[in-house]
């Protein structure tokens, strides 16, 4: 099982620029049909995108709603480096190969901005995306959704999040793939700079992170 983490950085690119380039992030990230793809820091606009832009089954959860209920995508189309998720809001997602059941979000933090955990199982594995503000609490939180066959992949803000019971974190890394009752074959490791450059640009502020799983 290939299974990806990437936060997108709002679709900008690094350093930000005036336009945004989610969807090409989107296709560059599942071009090679990865099992497991889990994102962060997208527009909530964006989510119902994905299922097209990626050719895989979604799962979405929204962490902050859009500042405005109507306009909010033309707004930040202004300057996308600027803006970013001020007004089209925040949302993050789990794209899955096979079809996958919804396990539920769950707010893991409030106190600077409002951060989520959300899961679905696939296959038999219970898939935990996370984007949190680097307060081990908050790790202890995405940490109690874990089942017995499970997969924690997403932002941790904190380098080297671990936890018992889980395979070892990336070292120097605070984008991570931890997994319990189930075998890291390859990885964790972090795309090398050359496969997030397109047409010169660095695509978002963050490495996408891999692990093939069994």
């Amino acid at each position: 099982m290939l299974v990806r983490t990437w936060n997108l950085f709002h679709g900008n690119a690094s350093p930000p620029e005036r336009r945004a380039f989610l969807r090409r992030m989107i296709e560059l990230v599942t071009r090679d049909r990865p099992d497991v793809v889990c994102l962060q820091e997208l527009p909530v606009w964006a989510l119902r995108h994905l299922e097209r832009w990626s050719g895989m089954h979604t799962n979405g959860a929204v962490a902050r709603r859009p500042l405005l209920p109507f306009g909010a995508r033309v707004v930040t189309g202004l300057h996308h480096g600027l803006l970013r998720s001020g007004v089209t809001g925040e949302a993050d997602a789990i794209l899955t190969r096979d079809p996958a059941r919804a396990l539920g979000v769950r707010v893991v933090g409030e106190e600077r901005l409002r951060r989520i955990a959300h899961a679905v199982e696939v296959g038999g594995v219970t898939v935990v995306n996370f984007h949190i503000d680097g307060d081990p609490a908050q790790f202890e939180r995405v940490v109690a959704m874990a089942r017995e066959r499970s997969i924690l992949a997403g932002d941790a803000n904190l380098v080297a999040a671990g936890a018992d019971g889980f395979s070892a974190p990336l070292a120097g890394s605070i984008d991570q793939i931890l997994v319990r009752g189930l075998t890291l074959s390859d990885g964790p490791s972090a795309w090398p700079l050359e496969r997030r450059v397109v047409d010169g640009r660095r695509l978002s502020d963050h490495a996408p992170v891999e692990a093939i799983v069994e």
